[in-house]
């Protein structure tokens, strides 16, 4: 795949080498007197990806920060822009936040290290999994890159919780068959729905699955107990689990070749209704909307077993109001947040009914 960037026409990088040497050298363009900012998506595979990165820079003496983008948070938005100029930061890595268009922060050199369909093109280096077969996630490409700063052999386990999270686990990485034989399998996963928990539960704080993943040397240390953060990750994948036993009663609403559900819920639940009735209607576009996670916001999310392009449906289908919260992420995994308003724009283009729209 080519992008444009500001250091000229590029391709997703093929190899680890060439991922190292290109990471190295968007560093090399770094403030070395500021710290460097680690921007990483809230979501295991953007969590993972920053700690190798973290772990990485601290390991090679190099001054970092980190902030998690979370709930109602958007890398391209101007709030977010805004917060990011007003820091004292030499350089910006970007994990697991989708290639956009233009600068994250204006004058400050930047990386995206990401693996999501690209959305514009950027005033950055990009090291994207976009294009290459198969998709190689955030987190292991953050692992890839990080060889260029220290040795971080011993680091592999996180880019192997990314890979699951992100359920790319089969898809034939020789990282992931090196994990599962130096950590478990079992491990591996258990560690990865712990890590996953805060970021779905009310408050949506990730900030206790980072410090473990700063902290852990594998995860079994992860699942182990021995640190008071396992303690709130497990409360966490507790109150989700309630949540979506509640939501998984609710029948879908099928309109042509799309099924609706939709429920209220102060987790975030939807991506994961959205995957269970997947298989169970494998024919249809399976849409999960959740009008209770964010006040004055349609949270929902789209998957399909389908062989369709789920960016295209969403794209050809976008209300008036659709902003950089609509229709990013995968060809058969996507979804997004929608003003009430443009919901019900939406749904009734879709063919639904008047009770399916939401109250203005």
């Amino acid at each position: 795949m080519l992008l444009e960037t500001q250091h000229g026409r590029g391709r997703s990088p093929q190899s680890a080498d060439e991922i190292r040497s290109r990471f190295a050298a968007a560093l090399a363009r770094f403030d070395p007197g500021a710290p460097i900012l680690v921007l990483a998506h809230n979501d295991a595979d953007g969590l993972c990806g920053a700690a190798i990165l973290l772990r990485a820079l601290a390991r090679a003496g190099r001054p970092a920060q980190s902030r998690l983008v979370g709930r109602g948070e958007n890398a391209s938005s101007e709030a977010m822009r805004m917060e990011l100029e007003s820091r004292r930061i030499g350089g910006l890595i970007a994990v697991d936040l989708a290639v956009g268009a233009g600068e994250l922060a204006a004058g400050v050199p930047a990386v995206v290290i990401d693996h999501h369909a690209p959305r514009g093109l950027p005033a950055a280096e990009v090291i994207t999994g976009w294009g290459m077969d198969p998709v190689p996630t955030s987190s292991l490409l953050a692992w890839r890159a990080a060889g260029a700063l220290a040795d971080v052999d011993d680091l592999l386990w996180l880019a192997a919780l990314g890979l699951v999270g992100d359920m790319a686990e089969a898809s034939g990485f020789a990282e992931m068959d090196d994990a599962r034989r130096r950590y478990s399998i079992t491990a591996l996963r258990t560690a990865t729905t712990l890590i996953n928990a805060p970021r779905r539960a009310a408050a949506g704080d990730a900030s206790p699955a980072l410090a473990l993943l700063l902290r852990c040397g594998g995860p079994r240390e992860i699942i182990s107990g021995e640190h008071p953060e396992t303690a709130q990750l497990v409360a966490a994948k507790a109150e989700v689990a309630d949540e979506l036993a509640r939501a998984r009663k609710v029948a879908p609403k099928v309109r042509g070749h799309v099924a609706l559900i939709r429920f209220a819920s102060p987790c975030q639940i939807h991506p994961l209704i959205a995957q269970a009735w997947r298989g169970r209607l494998k024919g249809q576009i399976v849409m999960a909307a959740n009008t209770g996670f964010r006040p004055g916001w349609v949270h929902f999310a789209v998957r399909t077993a389908r062989d369709l392009d789920l960016l295209a449906f969403l794209a050809e289908r976008a209300p008036p109001g659709a902003d950089e919260n609509y229709g990013s992420g995968h060809r058969q995994a996507t979804g997004g947040a929608l003003r009430p308003s443009d919901w019900n724009a939406f749904v009734r283009g879709l063919g639904f009914d008047p009770e399916d729209e939401v109250p203005q």
